[in-house]
């Protein structure tokens, strides 16, 4: 069975394909009412279960499908984080055309951080979704992660202040609890994937 956890507002959404259910299916309106009663609710996160995954492409139809990547680099036992927005973040960038998902991650951790050269990717971690809301139209947003390795001259970090980063640096795992205080949840489930695999 395919689960697509897609955090809305901050808060997880698990859509769960599972077409054998015995259970009648919620149709499209329901879910759409039930998922904005959920933003405004104090439940911390929903479960819904749908019969295939054109209904989950149908209930976010009206949304702008963006596609991003990034990573977590790691330089002698730390991993590269950026603050923006007063947030613990990954650097991670929209994808441009033509460029591979492994590309844009690459290139926008090589701009966000300004390391010297582009470091290396080890292993995909996991993808994530989320929903925002940008000059009036919802977008459902989908994120490659992936584990890099940084070259050793990769230590002078340069924020990119444009895209209002205030903070590049590397941090032991160790800080790892500290980060989760003050950062998105979709960052927590990445961190947790650098111990799988």
């Amino acid at each position: 069975m395919q689960i697509y956890k897609v955090f809305i507002d901050n808060k997880p959404v698990f859509f769960e394909i599972n077409p054998e259910s015995t259970e009648d299916f919620l149709s499209i309106a329901e879910i759409r009412n039930g998922l904005a009663e959920f933003n405004n609710s104090e439940f911390t996160d929903l479960y819904i279960e749908i019969e295939s995954e054109a209904v989950f492409e149908t209930i976010f139809e009206n949304y702008k499908f963006v596609e991003a990547a990034g990573g977590l680099v790691e330089l002698n036992k730390k991993f590269l984080f950026i603050k923006r927005d007063g947030k613990w973040d990954i650097p991670k960038g929209k994808l441009e055309p033509g460029e591979t998902i492994e590309e844009a991650a690459v290139r926008e951790i090589v701009e966000e951080c300004g390391l010297a050269t582009p470091p290396v990717i080890e292993r995909h971690l996991m993808n994530t979704y989320h929903t925002y809301r940008r000059k009036e139209k919802d977008h459902l947003k989908k994120t490659y992660w992936y584990l890099l390795k940084a070259g050793d001259n990769n230590t002078d970090l340069t924020p990119q202040l444009e895209e209002e980063i205030t903070e590049a640096v590397y941090l032991p795992k160790a800080a790892f609890d500290t980060i989760k205080k003050n950062t998105y949840k979709s960052i927590k489930d990445v961190l947790k994937a650098i111990n799988k695999g």
